[in-house]
Parts: structure tokens; C-alpha cells; sequence
């Protein structure tokens, strides 16, 4: 069972996705709380695999999400993060990866009302993935599109490199994108050479261009 710890101060937000949360098979809610101080309480007293929180919510109101995923990283870096937002805030985007991209998510609310998508993004920011919406993306791309060799991208390895920033494998990037496999492969390889990451080690490449797009050319870690 894959447990968690969820957060909204809403309480017709914690009915709805508390509802979509009942349609995931293998998935435990050990703790609903309202505020911040309460889901780093219930962190310490259920030992979730994973929190799924609000960005805005008491005691600090906006970017809560990313205050409680600081203090978990110091605290319990195990436990992963999916911060929920009905905005793609690129300042906030980025300050949830301050401390590493290694289990931290951030999804529009509006994508998660399908059990299937929310169940997929908790599974895979619980075992240490990162995943990040497309609109979340897309906004940090205008934000910093001169930088980092991102503007030398075409407009179909900006595509892929999106797909890649939701955690997928080039298999399942093909069939999103309706191109074949060895066509995202070259598509890939295309992406590394453009941002300068050298190296063999395909999984190593592949996290330090998320963070490349994401942050737009660099970020001291």
C-alpha cells in the first residue's frame, strides 16, 4: 500500500480529490490535514511514502507546498512531495527543486481528477521520480527561453523534452507523441548534444536536461 499524507485547507478540494484518492487501488490516506504544521506532524507520526499537498494553504499561505518540501528534505528526504496548484507558478516551480528534483511533483489541480493520473503521479514522486506539468513547463520555458541552449531546440524536442519532464520513458513518449520509438531516441540524443551534456550514463542525461529546461540554463545546486 503505498501511504499518504494529504493536505488542502479547502474543504470542498479535500471532498473532490479526497473522492478521486478512493479510486486508487493500493493507495492508504493515513492522514487529511488543513495546514502545513499538521502535515509535517502527520509525517512524523505515520511515515507516509508520500505528501500530496496544496501550494497555498495556513499558516503561510502562498507556497506552503514548497515551505513543507524544504523541511521534509532536511527531515525525511524519503518522503516524496506532489504540490497541487491551480496555477504554474515558474517561481514556485522552482523553488520546490531547490533541494533536488528526486521526488518532487507539481501538478495543476485540474489534471487529477482521474484516479489513473493522480495514482501515477503519487507512485512515481514516492519512488524518487520527479514529475512536473506540462503548463508548468511551458511557462518556465518563456520565462528563461534564451538560456541554457534551450532557444537552439526545435519545436519537436521542446515537445519531447516536456514529455520527458513528466517522467516518461521513450516508449511511452513515442506513443504520446505519435512518433516511433527510435524517432524520440534521435529526438533524445538531439536534446543532449544541444544542451552540452556529455556522458554515458543515458539516466544521468536525461535528469540534468528536466532540470536544464526547468530552470532555464543552470542553477547553482
Amino acid at each position: 500500500m503505498l501511504r499518504v499524507v494529504y493536505a488542502d485547507d479547502s474543504w470542498l478540494t479535500r471532498q473532490a480529490i479526497g473522492a478521486v484518492l478512493e479510486r486508487c487501488d493500493g493507495v492508504d490516506v493515513v492522514a487529511v490535514c488543513e495546514d502545513g504544521d499538521a502535515v509535517l506532524a502527520a509525517v512524523e507520526a505515520e511515515r507516509p511514502h508520500v505528501v500530496l499537498t496544496d501550494l497555498r494553504m495556513p499558516p503561510s499561505g502562498d507556497g506552503e507546498g514548497v515551505r513543507i518540501a524544504r523541511a521534509l528534505a532536511a527531515s525525511h528526504r524519503d518522503v516524496g512531495v506532489l504540490v497541487l496548484s491551480q496555477y504554474a507558478d515558474p517561481v514556485f516551480g522552482l523553488a520546490l527543486i531547490e533541494d533536488g528534483v528526486e521526488g518532487r511533483g507539481y501538478l495543476l489541480k485540474d489534471r487529477v481528477h482521474h484516479a489513473a493520473v493522480l495514482d501515477g503521479a503519487l507512485r512515481a514522486v514516492a519512488h524518487g521520480g520527479s514529475l512536473f506539468d506540462p503548463a508548468l513547463v511551458d511557462s518556465l520555458l518563456r520565462r528563461n527561453d534564451a538560456a541554457g541552449g534551450l532557444d537552439e531546440l526545435t519545436a519537436r524536442e521542446r515537445e519531447v523534452l516536456a514529455e520527458m519532464a513528466l517522467g516518461k520513458s521513450n516508449a511511452t513518449i513515442a506513443q504520446s507523441l505519435v512518433l516511433t520509438k527510435k524517432a524520440v531516441e534521435k529526438h533524445v540524443s538531439a536534446i543532449f548534444a544541444k544542451l552540452g551534456l556529455p556522458g554515458e550514463e543515458v539516466a544521468s542525461r536525461r535528469v540534468a536536461a528536466v532540470l536544464r529546461y526547468l530552470e532555464g540554463g543552470g542553477h547553482p545546486r
